[in-house]
């Protein structure tokens, strides 16, 4: 802290979580080997109900290292991830580290296109790909080449008598893996990755100051920017979080993965958080309310983060059910507002509160929360996390803070805020000051107790089941189309929580608006939740002097049209 007097908002800290933390001298990879250590044959993953140990999952991390570093791997090196959440995910994640090099996630849902503009910019020359998606992959331009793709079936990680979950006869299911290895002709099987020897023990961990993940956010430029975070933010991330979960403990919390682990907030839960409490992960690939509840039922969350929408969809399937979710004591929501009637319904069934946090991936990713405790606020994003501070300031001037109570930009500090973007400092500039405030691009108040709350988004950004949309993405895809003159994004708040993708086009003349032929053109372009789900025609686009298109004039015109 920057004052020896701690901050006013700590008095309504749940008793017993400390205004700051010890913080880290040790790299990740190191605290993956300690819990390795420590948690032996207690499980670590869960995948369609097969479990792996810490001690089988050390032993895949050393042999998948050792495959990489034959495979050219070096300190420094950007190793990119395209996978769901999935035990290989887990491996592959500290196998990068472990040879101190760098983690790249990607959303494997994107298109060949979006996923291009990442590999240009951070120019890994290995990837670990799901097989689903390698053809994205190898359809790359020649001058977007790599030395090798690692592909991944994630049929290998379920166990045998799953074959029935898949809801494929044996032939069928033989049928399906052989088409999977066709697709992947060229690529390395992540099984014969993990052939050979383990990792030398005496290879030399990265430092704790390292670089350890680049992690792609959407911004407003429609060129997602590549934060970097070292050994360093992301530890001191989980031990935040280690120290707001009071009362989780070591080798008992069962965590429910559902939220992407290429997703800032899902890497730190599962992957440092999680690893470090030596608990078990539930691996989700992919959110679906049955898959849950039938897991639940042998392995009961005990930590079950996600977004509103989630949260609302698995208690009214539990109610159906008549199932009790009161296993479930730690609970945050976060990426979007969080309704009351969600809290209400949830509290109801579970065990605990269902508190509201604010993080950005910039902050690895969580820099707020309410507290598990009554003095906890619904309908507001809580107070700083240990040892992290915030101030709230004037939008046009940084340098001047605003009236407790007044609305400003939220700036936070602490361990957790990133180095800076990969390969651009001119953005790094703009929301990093030189004396270490992040910049959030967010507007809030904040009351006399330290509870802020979000008024307004500065950035303009689309939060979308979780995910942000950046609208001039969007509206770059529009643009390419032969019929579009001109397109405005922006998004439409929905009761449920979260945000719709709107789009307002001007039409080139003697066009008519065609919005499924639109959405077919953006699915080409675009992953599939950034594409409009309404598209509404406008006669003419309200600019600035400038030229510049006035969103929020436009949403103004257009919202109650949709």
């Amino acid at each position: 802290m920057e004052n020896s007097a701690a901050p006013a908002w700590v008095a309504n800290y749940q008793p017993g979580v400390p205004a700051e933390i010890d913080l880290p001298t040790e790299p990740l990879s190191a605290m993956f080997e300690r819990s390795v250590r420590e948690a032996g044959d207690s499980p670590a993953t869960e995948f369609f109900g097969r479990r792996t140990s810490y001690a089988d999952l050390g032993a895949q991390v050393a042999k998948a290292a050792e495959g990489l570093r034959k495979l050219g791997v070096r300190a420094g090196d950007r190793v990119a991830l395209v996978l769901p959440n999935c035990p290989q995910h887990v491996v592959a994640f500290y196998a990068i580290l472990r040879l101190g090099a760098v983690v790249v996630e990607h959303n494997p849902l994107y298109t060949s296109r979006e996923l291009r503009h990442q590999f240009e910019d951070h120019q890994a020359r290995i990837a670990i790909v799901w097989d689903k998606v390698v053809s994205s992959i190898q359809e790359f331009p020649k001058d977007v080449q790599l030395d090798a793709i690692v592909a991944v079936n994630l049929l290998e990680a379920f166990p045998a008598v799953k074959r029935i979950a898949l809801n494929l006869p044996v032939k069928k299911l033989r049928e399906t893996k052989a088409s999977l290895t066709a697709r992947t002709s060229g690529t390395v099987a992540w099984k014969d990755l993990l052939s050979g020897a383990q990792l030398d023990p005496r290879h030399p961990h990265p430092g704790v100051d390292d670089l350890a993940v680049i992690q792609y956010t959407s911004g407003t430029t429609g060129h997602p920017k590549g934060a970097m975070l070292t050994h360093f933010n992301l530890y001191s991330n989980a031990l935040q979080g280690e120290a707001w979960m009071l009362g989780a403990k070591e080798r008992e919390e069962i965590l429910y993965a559902i939220l992407p682990m290429f997703h800032a907030f899902g890497m730190t839960l599962y992957l440092t958080f999680g690893v470090k409490k030596q608990g078990l992960l539930v691996l989700f690939p992919k959110f679906d309310p049955d898959m849950i509840l039938d897991a639940w039922k042998k392995s009961p969350a005990t930590v079950y983060c996600a977004v509103p929408p989630i949260y609302e969809r698995t208690a009214l399937a539990a109610k159906e059910r008549g199932m009790s979710l009161k296993s479930a004591k730690y609970c945050i929501s976060g990426a979007m507002n969080l309704p009351d009637h969600v809290v209400e319904l949830w509290e109801s069934m579970s065990g605990g509160l269902l508190v509201e946090g604010y993080g950005m991936t910039e902050s690895s990713p969580v820099a707020l929360g309410n507290p598990f405790h009554p003095s906890r606020r619904t309908g507001t994003i809580g107070v700083p996390f240990p040892s992290t501070l915030m101030k709230v300031v004037d939008v046009e001037d940084p340098s001047v803070e605003v009236a407790q109570g007044e609305p400003g930009e939220l700036l936070i500090k602490g361990p957790q805020v990133f180095q800076g973007y990969w390969n651009n400092p001119e953005e790094t500039a703009k929301t990093k000051t030189e004396d270490g405030w992040l910049r959030s691009g967010d507007v809030v108040t904040v009351d006399e107790d330290g509870f802020a709350q979000v008024v307004d988004r500065a950035k303009e950004l689309i939060i979308t089941g979780g995910f942000n949309v950046s609208p001039t993405e969007v509206e770059i895809a529009l643009r390419q189309h032969a019929d579009v003159a001109d397109a405005a994004v922006f998004g439409k708040p929905l009761a449920r929580g979260g945000e719709m993708v709107v789009a307002a086009v001007q039409l080139e003349a003697g066009a008519g608006l065609n919005e499924d032929a639109l959405r077919a053109h953006c699915r080409e372009l675009l992953a599939a939740y950034k594409v409009p789900k309404r598209i509404v025609q406008i006669e003419e686009m309200p600019r600035s002097l400038l030229g510049k298109i006035l969103r929020k004039q436009v949403k103004d015109q257009m919202v109650d049209l949709v």
